[in-house]
């Protein structure tokens, strides 16, 4: 006997069209579906040295007060970097991580239909929140493995774009714009497009590549986080600034109980540690500086990096990149590539640990051996 099955509420029109799937396989995931214990976690572009002994320790005196909520305004947190940037209260609005916060800016200034210009092989969250608000994306391919400037703000004005996205220093290639070109690509795109300017990586990157605040041009948002060079990645706290009405306007659509008080203790604990950050910052150089030369040594390019990670030049394709990763999951070590052809002909690793170095050494020998033996 036949047995029909029970009906069911339908999705949206929107949501029904969407798969369902993640910007990113986590490398939990990749560990649970192979079997393969995980070894080396260098492809997240986390901050393997992890926040200042004195975050923990706020967060430890924090955890008692875990039966209550956060401050669903995040006063003191939102006064400390404030206070941090040397810019007004009201020109900063805290949220659970850059990713949260680019949803919220996607829901805010890109309709269902509108047009949203970003780049072809960039930051893959910012699509995803695209497609689930319904927004239509204009991709611009790179040149020379860095975001086009020009192209993406003449891509604004000529499909009336409703936002432009540009990360800088970039995610996958690592690579950066000096704050001048940045400059002149934000006064070059129009006063009706909303600019977001992903600056997750921008304590990592060179003096002169972050432009200088400015919190009075109403299509400019600017975002950062805790996440890399503060090494709080698993607390989930980042920040959009600018213009106070544009910053406002996330109060109407903001999750106000999004940060736990854990997470705001820490983030305050970790703007008061300066020094802490400074050797962070150094650690993380000197690891990408040893990963630069262990790929040197085995014929591998690394390119030049302004942050906490370095993408590296394997000579060949995509598919030559994609078996090097596989092989090294295959060993436990974990890295990703970037998505896109010519971009996909590298694979990006993540700073790591010394034991990471050593065992990303051993497995990347291995790995191009047994491709050799098998061409």
């Amino acid at each position: 006997m036949r047995v029909d099955p029970l009906p069911r509420p339908p999705l949206s029109p929107l949501t029904a069209n969407l798969a369902e799937t993640v910007p990113f396989v986590g490398p939990e995931a990749i560990a649970r579906r192979s079997g393969i214990p995980l070894r080396a976690r260098i492809g997240a572009n986390e901050n393997p040295f992890g926040p200042a002994p004195s975050v923990i320790e706020a967060m430890a005196r924090a955890a008692r007060n875990s039966w209550h909520y956060g401050d669903p305004e995040n006063h003191d947190l939102r006064q400390a970097i404030a206070d941090h940037l040397g810019i007004p209260f009201a020109n900063v609005m805290p949220g659970e991580g850059v990713d949260a916060i680019l949803g919220m800016a996607v829901r805010l200034y890109a309709a269902p239909g509108s047009t949203v210009v970003t780049s072809l092989g960039g930051y893959p969250t910012f699509n995803y929140h695209l497609s689930g608000y319904g927004a239509r994306i204009y991709a611009v391919p790179y040149v020379e493995d860095r975001e086009d400037l020009q192209s993406l703000a003449q891509a604004a004005a000529e499909t009336a774009a409703a936002m432009v996205y540009l990360a800088n220093p970039d995610n996958p290639m690592g690579s950066w714009w000096d704050a001048e070109a940045v400059q002149r690509f934000i006064e070059a795109v129009p006063a009706t497009t909303m600019i977001v300017l992903d600056e997750a990586y921008g304590e990592f990157a060179p003096p002169g590549t972050l432009p200088p605040l400015e919190v009075d041009r109403p299509n400019l948002l600017r975002m950062r986080t805790f996440s890399k060079a503060y090494g709080l990645a698993g607390t989930r706290v980042g920040y959009v600034f600018g213009e106070a009405q544009s910053v406002s306007a996330f109060n109407r659509i903001r999750n106000h109980f999004g940060i736990s008080n854990v997470a705001q203790s820490a983030a305050i604990a970790a703007l008061a540690d300066q020094e802490f950050l400074e050797q962070s910052i150094a650690a993380v150089r000197q690891s990408l500086a040893a990963t630069g030369e262990i790929v040197r040594r085995h014929g591998l390019v690394p390119l030049p990096s302004a942050t906490n990670f370095v993408a590296v030049d394997c000579g060949r394709d995509g598919n030559h990149a994609r078996a090097i990763v596989d092989g090294l999951a295959r060993r436990g070590v974990f890295i990703r590539m970037p998505s896109v052809d010519r971009l996909n002909r590298c694979i990006r690793i993540s700073a790591g640990t010394e034991e990471d170095r050593e065992l990303l050494d051993e497995a990347l020998s291995e790995v191009l051996e047994e491709l050799r033996q098998s061409r």
